[in-house]
């Protein structure tokens, strides 16, 4: 990659990363907001945000403080939102405002997402190290304002 292209794939970066932490702004959980995004080719496939399923209240957290067990990751609903258009992940980047934990990574996987850029370090890695146990790319790059 030349260093021009590699200067406008970090801006695009920066770009599909800002646009994910505002639709992280869309999830009615208190605990943390997380968005995704699904790219391919420049264009927007698919977007997402944690939050209960369809048709369940939107409230995230139980008495205690506590993330329901129900609640689903931005990067799910984003692939799955997927599954139900005209649209593959085949070849796509993920952009997402939180790293992967390991479910969301076998999801990515198996939708074939190539590539993974996230903004906030999750404090387990194992999603991350499957990522890249799979040959997928995975960046973590401080999103700049």
């Amino acid at each position: 990659m030349s260093e021009n292209s590699i200067e406008k794939r970090q801006l695009l970066d920066q770009r599909y990363l800002r646009m994910a932490l505002v639709w992280a702004e869309n999830s009615y959980c208190q605990r943390r907001k997380v968005g995704a995004l699904v790219v391919k080719e420049k264009m927007i496939i698919s977007d997402g945000y944690n939050g209960t399923p369809s048709g369940f209240e939107n409230i995230c957290e139980d008495e205690n403080g506590m993330t329901k067990p129900y609640v689903l990751h931005a990067e799910a609903n984003a692939i799955t939102k997927l599954a139900r258009s005209s649209n593959n992940s085949d070849g796509s980047t993920l952009y997402v405002t939180a790293s992967p934990c390991i479910e969301c990574a076998k999801l990515i996987i198996q939708a074939g997402i190539k590539r993974v850029v996230y903004c906030e370090k999750y404090r387990l890695e194992d999603g991350v190290e499957l990522l890249r146990r799979a040959g997928i790319d995975v960046e973590y790059m401080e999103v700049k304002k």
